[in-house]
């Protein structure tokens, strides 16, 4: 249900896209809230996700496990080829499937990767509560095809356009094909999730439209991302693995990844789990909130499924 307040009458601790300059703000909030007797993650791993950001797991899924996910990528692609809903995205220069959303309510494989203990156990530890899936989607990167991601926060575009009040939610990667240096992996600055970027601008109607396919507001500029990298807490990382990888990382991190050339796709399964406190309210970007397959409203706690 909305929230009766309005953006104006709210206390923004993160604003941005309300003027004409840059500004890097300082972290509000917590990073991990859990710890150790919370959940799967050891403290080595905490601490980690604490200091740089995310976490960076290769075979956390086995041969078996990979091959059913790949299996049901595979038929999403197939099954979604001619669909023209809002929630199956293009690339901006082909007609190339680039993203499907709300895929773990209309896949029933994918609705139990996301209450996988490995994943959902994850990601209420480090939240410190129970969570719901504030949007999940495939990104295909295709050989060849597949454009950038510009460097930006989630966080950012969850707060000015979805409501999300503080960066206290976290998305769940689990690579479908190989990802190399070479096909576009998504790239993170360790320890950028410690500062905000206010960004410059104002978001125009119905922005995601064309920002899903490519972003042009809300993206951080380069002084803005100089900063970023001269305070990293660590060399710029690349999630590199085999299927099955898996990566966390924090909702206000700054990551993004190159175009892939080579003829090897690179496709990508993601969840973003939100804390059930720290639910939408009205954008504070003073535009109406984006649809529901970005934005769900659905906030029940989920529960694990084995196996």
């Amino acid at each position: 249900m909305e929230s009766p307040n309005t953006a104006a009458a709210r206390q923004d601790l993160y604003p941005s896209r309300t003027g004409a300059e840059a500004r890097l703000l300082e972290r509000q909030d917590p990073i991990v809230r859990g710890t150790v007797s919370d959940g799967p993650l050891e403290q080595a791993a905490l601490d980690h996700f604490e200091q740089h950001g995310y976490l960076l797991f290769q075979g956390l899924f086995n041969a078996e496990e990979v091959a059913s996910l790949q299996a049901e990528m595979k038929r999403i692609w197939a099954a979604r080829q001619e669909d023209s809903g809002d929630e199956v995205i293009r690339e901006p220069e082909s007609a190339e499937l680039r993203s499907v959303f709300r895929i773990h309510e209309t896949s029933e494989v994918f609705a139990r990767v996301c209450r996988d203990p490995r994943l959902l156990g994850a990601a209420m530890q480090i939240l410190g509560s129970p969570v719901y899936v504030h949007h999940s989607r495939i990104n295909y990167k295709p050989g060849y095809a597949g454009r950038e991601f510009y460097w930006h926060s989630d966080f950012e575009t969850w707060h000015v356009e979805d409501g999300i009040p503080r960066p206290r939610a976290l998305s769940i990667s689990v690579a479908l094909t190989e990802n190399t240096e070479h096909n576009g992996p998504l790239m993170v600055i360790p320890g950028s999730h410690r500062h905000y970027v206010s960004c410059p601008g104002e978001t125009p109607a119905d922005n995601f439209k064309s920002s899903l396919r490519k972003q042009e507001y809300g993206v951080p500029d380069p002084a803005s991302l100089d900063a970023l990298m001269k305070r990293s807490t660590a060399p710029l990382t690349s999630a590199k693995g085999p299927p099955g990888t898996v990566l966390m990382f924090d909702a206000n991190i700054m990551h993004g990844s190159n175009g892939n050339i080579t003829p090897d796709p690179r496709t990508v399964l993601y969840f973003v789990y939100n804390s059930v406190h720290n639910t939408p309210e009205a954008p504070f970007g003073n535009r109406p909130p984006r649809p529901t397959f970005l934005r769900n409203l659905d906030f029940t706690p989920l529960r694990s499924v084995q196996g």
